[in-house]
């Protein structure tokens, strides 16, 4: 008992390696429309992220603060303005500051749609906060970023009643867009078209039971075929028989007519000279 079980796991997995054989062949046979769908993906990919897709500039200032103190920065204030990391980001993104900057940019937009556009970072282990901004404009991307820090500091001042935080470095322009990536989206498109084609292929191929040739036979009948016909389509056949009438009536040869004796034709020679002589 054991043993049959055995073979019958070996069969199993001898015919799923078949399988998986029969279904890289399906897939080396029509290679072409594989080759097809990846390069439509690749183009619908490239002219959608190039001509569809705005893209988006970052600019990012860095500001750092100090909790108020001697001229000594003891170990205690480093903790305790690394603690304060978590609160002074959530004032960066306040009601507050977001409009102050909105003003001082002199934005066309709400506070609602620009603080989407607003993240604020901290190094690990740092009072470093790092004002990124994330927008159509580049310019507008830099102005903004800087406004926020501005902003951020006066209000850090006010809610710590210390002094302002420094500025560790102040956004300039961007030159180069940070996203979308023209050559990432191009090739995530070209493979989603290849592996989209290749679907369709294994899915007609799995749903199409019909019997082809012998070995179809033999794999789902599990009989054995003796031999083998032919098979011509009806439609096919009779063309073949019109094309092959047309060409014997136009192909007559002179000998198929009806031919005559030299009698026949030298009385007729005469009768037509007698006409003319008359």
């Amino acid at each position: 008992m054991e043993q049959t079980s055995v073979n019958t796991r070996a069969a199993n997995t001898q015919d799923d390696e078949i399988d998986l054989l029969e279904l890289a062949g399906v897939l080396w046979n029509k290679i072409l429309f594989i080759l097809i769908g990846f390069a439509v993906g690749a183009v619908l990919a490239f002219g959608i992220t190039k001509f569809m897709i705005t893209p988006l500039y970052k600019a990012q200032s860095t500001i750092y603060f100090l909790s108020d103190s001697s001229s000594t920065t003891s170990m205690s204030d480093i903790n305790v303005g690394t603690s304060l990391t978590v609160d002074f980001k959530y004032i960066g993104t306040t009601r507050d500051v977001i409009e102050s900057a909105i003003k001082e940019v002199g934005l066309d937009t709400t506070y609602e749609d620009l603080v989407k556009s607003v993240s604020i970072t901290s190094p690990t282990n740092s009072r470093l906060l790092e004002i990124t901004v994330t927008y159509p404009d580049p310019v507008a991307a830099a102005n903004i970023s800087n406004a926020v820090a501005d902003s951020l500091r006066d209000r850090i001042a006010d809610v710590m009643n210390t002094q302002k935080p420094s500025i560790v470095q102040r956004a300039v322009v961007p030159t180069k867009k940070s996203s979308p990536s023209t050559v990432k989206n191009t090739a995530i498109g070209a493979l989603i078209g290849a592996l989209l084609v290749a679907a369709i292929i294994i899915i007609r191929h799995l749903m199409d039971n019909t019997i082809k040739t012998e070995d179809d036979v033999q794999k789902y009948l599990q009989l054995n075929t003796l031999a083998s016909f032919p098979y011509i389509k009806q439609q096919k056949a009779d063309a073949s028989a019109k094309k092959n009438n047309a060409k014997a009536k136009t192909s007559r040869r002179p000998a198929d007519l009806p031919h005559h004796s030299k009698a026949a034709r030298a009385a007729a020679k005469s009768s037509v000279s007698g006409k003319k002589s008359s």
